[in-house]
């Protein structure tokens, strides 16, 4: 045994003090802030590197997985659950206000109303199957990595971190390609498959590249908490707001 793991206390989710965590509100802070920017920022444009076509969004939207692994294994599954709901509301609230702010009466004498529109105008289609995406997929990753880690014993993050995210991402994908592009103008059914799958394949790959960043945090946080928290006796019912 290490002096790191001998310095963790092994304990059931529902076992934890209440307030008792140093970096839980940075970390939940830090997801809803990648979650609402790549959405803001990277949605709409697409991006050629090396030749390979992509929305932009993809370089930095699977970061919130990637936290959403932290809290997970970190803070267990409720806390996490809380984080997500989070910003579900906040992707909420950022679709209301984007669309109150673009539809606003433009002032006499500002002339910036079509590019306003043109970077923030989203329709409605793309930000509900956003929002369901996000929902369903990051539930479908807490959810798998949380059992993992009791499977495992704790062993092994590597398998819980790519594992979840193949099938978080997977369940995003499934949701929001066909929701937000399927029978749309300009996509044939065969193209919005191909885009599926390229950027499911791309965000997975995003998280093998970040594993080695993954260990540090996760090491970090756990030697900082003082816990290594198992959800042994967790309710998972996504709807649930007891941590």
């Amino acid at each position: 045994m290490t002096d790191t793991e001998q310095r963790l206390r092994p304990v059931e989710a529902g076992a934890v003090e209440r307030g008792g965590f140093r970096y839980f509100d940075v970390v939940m802070a830090a997801f809803v802030a990648i979650l609402l920017l790549s959405n803001v920022i990277g949605a709409d444009k697409a991006a050629t590197l090396f030749g390979l076509k992509f929305g932009a969004g993809i370089l930095f939207f699977p970061l919130s997985y990637l936290l959403g692994d932290i809290l997970t294994e970190v803070y267990g599954y409720a806390r996490a659950r809380r984080c997500v709901w989070a910003g579900f509301a906040a992707m909420l609230f950022l679709a209301v206000m984007t669309w109150v702010v673009v539809h606003l009466p433009p002032a006499d004498g500002w002339g910036n109303q079509a590019a306003y529109e043109t970077v923030f105008g989203q329709t409605g289609r793309i930000v509900l199957a956003s929002i369901c995406a996000f929902w369903a997929g990051e539930f479908v990753n807490a959810f798998v990595l949380a059992r993992m880690k009791v499977w495992t014993k704790g062993k092994h993050l590597w398998t819980r971190t790519v594992s979840s995210t193949v099938f978080g991402q997977g369940v995003d994908s499934l949701i929001f390609y066909p929701l937000a592009f399927w029978d749309a103008p300009g996509f044939t059914h065969g193209l919005v498959l191909t885009i599926m799958v390229t950027n499911w394949a791309m965000k997975v790959g995003w998280e093998v590249l970040l594993t080695p960043v993954t260990y540090l945090v996760v090491g970090f946080l756990k030697r900082a908490e003082g816990v290594d928290i198992f959800d042994t006796d967790t309710d998972f019912s996504p709807f649930r707001a007891k941590v």
